[in-house]
């Protein structure tokens, strides 16, 4: 059986490549097809929503969105039970600094929804400030960010710190502060389709996700592997390995998930609000 299956390109989904290299999901029948998204949980949302994925690694404030707002698909596992670090960025020559107020300034995003989207609004809240339509520029992908905000069209970005970390080093981008999501930062959604047609199916690759990453995070050296494929170095691979702890329980927390909601009516980004149950595929796991 064929499974698509998408996630950013970044180091948190090396376990998935290694589950396919090993041949791990191959040998209970399932052929896993994964798809880089360049364009972040945004990407993910829309092609769980037309079908092009089956299942997403997808940030959860991202991914509560796009269910409130009719994404049929469900959340069915925590991935990233660690909270995520975004850092702030603006262009390498900017004049705008960690005092700036984000009342007058714009940010780049790679898409509406998208994680970039929602924690520049989250940030702001915290700051008493509330985002204007006007004040998001699209960008895609984190090359179309560079660009921007090298060029004037955007003036801040927020971004996962340590993916952006070589363009820092790099001095394409400018490294101002950083803020920390209250919340484990990925989920594992699914395709409600799926969900009813298979479901022991997406029971039995969980387990095979978790069983491989609980190895990779006891491995002598992954701090090291995550350096050479991801083009980090291995202090600042160190670093994240060292904050990153992979999901190995099915339960997910009531008030941790209220939390995100009710964080995401504050900022404004929805108005709709769904229990914890409506988002999550099995009750039980709730607590």
């Amino acid at each position: 059986m064929k499974i698509k299956i998408g996630g950013v390109p970044e180091h948190f989904n090396y376990p998935w490549k290694l589950a396919i290299e090993e041949g791990s999901f191959s040998n209970i029948g399932l052929d896993v097809e994964w798809s880089d998204c360049g364009g972040g949980t945004g990407e993910m949302n829309k092609k769980l929503r037309s079908g092009e994925l089956d299942i997403a690694v997808v940030l959860t404030e991202g991914i509560i969105t796009d269910i409130i707002n009719g994404n049929p698909s469900m959340i069915v596992q925590k991935y990233i039970k660690s909270p995520l670090i975004w850092g702030i960025h603006t262009g390498a020559n900017s004049e705008v600094n960690s005092e700036t107020s984000f009342a007058d300034i714009k940010f780049a995003i790679s898409r509406p929804g998208s994680g970039s989207h929602l924690m520049a609004s989250v940030e702001a809240k915290n700051r008493g400030i509330t985002l204007q339509p006007n004040q998001f520029v699209d960008v895609g992908t984190i090359h179309g960010a560079v660009e921007a905000l090298n060029s004037g069209k955007a003036d801040v970005l927020l971004w996962e710190k340590f993916t952006t970390k070589p363009l820092v080093d790099a001095r394409q981008l400018k490294h101002i502060g950083d803020t920390v999501t209250p919340w484990p930062c990925f989920m594992i959604a699914a395709r409600q389709e799926l969900l009813v047609k298979h479901p022991n199916m997406v029971w039995n690759l969980l387990w095979i996700i978790r069983k491989v990453s609980r190895h990779f995070m006891n491995e002598e050296g992954a701090a090291q592997t995550i350096a050479d494929n991801y083009g980090l170095s291995l202090h600042d691979a160190t670093m994240w390995f060292n904050k990153t702890e992979w999901e190995q329980d099915i339960f997910i927390s009531k008030k941790m998930l209220s939390n995100v909601v009710n964080t995401l009516i504050e900022t404004g980004i929805v108005t709709d609000k769904l229990t914890s149950e409506d988002v999550c595929w099995n009750r039980t796991m709730v607590y």
